[in-house]
């Protein structure tokens, strides 16, 4: 007999669900698997055993393995394998099939199914079977996890319900390879959703590369996206790849892609619909396989209106739109991201992780954060530099915020009024010094032209005479909306 899978005492058996509307084949496969080291559950039919798991689920539990025979009346074991594999940690299926049935089963293993047995059952056969889908499913849940393990970067965590559904959104998009539009202010973390999509899609082990669309200066887009020959321009020295070939079996991130040039959107646009691109000064096309995925803080809508932005690239770009709320509407997830950023700079710094006294917290749960989840990891970051013991004081957190940007502090309902600082009145002539009003000044007068500009930031810079990438710079610094 098959060497037994029984487990080391005190280990939980791993358990086998067995589907058939044949009481003796339910009777035989028990009796088999509990002998060989198998908790085993039956079901007479598809519907049984989908309740059956809902109720073991309620309790923590899930089966390893299910088998289940094709033909059974209700729902069959086809209907059941769909079933079964849209749920999360779904266990490995092994399909039971009789001899006309084996058409079928083949068909189950292409819709996820890890093996199939023909009736009637041999017994070492089953054993093999049910051994290799307990490994195969051992294997998927790691891999599953190594996913999420590495598509988890700095930002990703969140307690609150907001959090929860973009949680949710983001791992079903990524299974698909429809564009998304990311849609949200600045420091949300729409890069960081981005690279979740890629990392927990079928195109992980591809490329991820992020372009910043308004980094790039107008006359370099154009090469930078698609590449150029050598000799194609002055400059041009040699061959040089563009970021559609660079992100070809992976993903395309365009950042901030409201500020494209109407010349490069055009372009863009063919390169998606025709999945060809054509280095400047080249004349072949080239094939390019990849799955895109944009992000903006402007509102695309009102930029096509005001033809700003092409309507068919947006239309294309946004087959499925995502929007981020800022962290000022989802407040309960401070606590969990203050808990993060500090974790992580410790583990950076080689230190003990800081303790964040209750005040400080009252304190960043009040914030309004126009700067978003980036603007609380600098905060913290500042602040722990600062601070004068193990553990993060509200007096670390005033003296940055004094000496910064306003972030207009609030009191939650029934908490007393916040602190005295500058940060909390916005006067700019309470700046105790010369520098900290020329600051606050700055700050102001820059989200004042920005919003005249309906967040534009490319038309701002070019009204006020500034270089894009100063604006930005200015903008990360005060930590304003773009």
């Amino acid at each position: 007999m098959a060497p037994s899978a029984s487990a080391p005492q005190g280990t939980p058996r791993p358990t086998v669900l067995v589907v058939d509307d044949d009481a003796d084949i339910r009777l035989a496969l028990e009796l088999l698997l509990d002998v060989e080291g198998f908790a085993v559950w039956t079901a007479k039919g598809g519907r049984e055993a989908l309740a059956r798991l809902d109720q073991e689920a309620q309790g923590g539990r899930r089966p390893d393995v299910l088998m289940t025979d094709v033909k059974m009346p209700g729902m069959d074991g086809i209907e059941l394998l769909d079933a079964v594999v849209q749920r999360p940690d779904a266990p490995a299926v092994v399909m039971i099939s009789g001899h006309g049935d084996v058409a079928m089963a083949v068909d189950a293993v292409k819709r996820g199914a890890v093996d199939f047995l023909e009736k009637p059952l041999d017994q070492n056969r089953v054993l093999v079977s049910v051994r290799g889908a307990l490994r195969q499913g051992q294997l998927t849940r790691e891999n599953r996890a190594l996913k999420r393990r590495l598509a988890t970067p700095w930002a990703w965590v969140g307690e609150g319900q907001a959090w929860a559904r973009i949680d949710g959104e983001v791992e079903r998009l990524a299974q698909v390879d429809a564009p998304v539009l990311i849609t949200g202010e600045n420091g949300t973390g729409k890069e960081v959703v981005a690279r979740r999509l890629h990392a927990l899609g079928p195109r992980a082990a591809g490329p991820f590369v992020a372009v910043n669309c308004a980094a790039i200066p107008e006359e370099l887009i154009e090469s930078e996206l698609f590449g150029h020959e050598r000799g194609s321009f002055t400059g041009a020295a040699e061959r040089r790849v563009g970021h559609f070939e660079a992100a070809s079996t992976g993903t395309l991130f365009l950042d901030e892609i409201g500020d494209m040039p109407l010349a490069a959107q055009a372009k863009v646009l063919r390169a998606l619909e025709s999945h060809e691109v054509t280095r400047v000064g080249g004349s072949s096309p080239i094939a390019v396989d990849l799955r895109v995925v944009a992000a903006t803080n402007a509102d695309l809508v009102e930029a096509t209106e005001q033809k700003r932005f092409r309507l068919d690239l947006f239309y294309r770009l946004s087959v499925v739109p995502l929007h981020i709320p800022p962290l000022r509407e989802r407040r309960e997830d401070v606590p969990s991201l203050a808990r993060h950023f500090l974790e992580r700079l410790a583990e950076r710094a080689g230190r003990a992780v800081p303790a964040l006294e209750p005040a400080a917290l009252e304190l960043l749960m009040g914030l309004e954060y126009p700067g978003n989840v980036r603007q609380l990891r600098n905060l913290l970051e500042g602040a722990w530099v600062f601070a004068d013991g193990p553990a993060i004081a509200r007096a670390d957190l005033e003296r940055l915020l004094e000496n910064g940007p306003a972030l207009r502090w609030r009191a939650p309902d029934g908490a007393p009024a916040g602190p005295t600082s500058l940060a909390a009145t916005g006067d700019v002539f309470a700046a105790p010094t010369f520098e900290e009003f020329k600051d606050l000044s700055e700050a102001e007068f820059l989200r004042r032209k920005i919003a005249e500009n309906e967040g534009n930031v490319k038309r701002t810079a070019e009204r006020l005479g500034m270089q894009r990438s100063h604006l930005y710079k200015k903008i990360d610094r005060y930590g304003l909306r773009g």
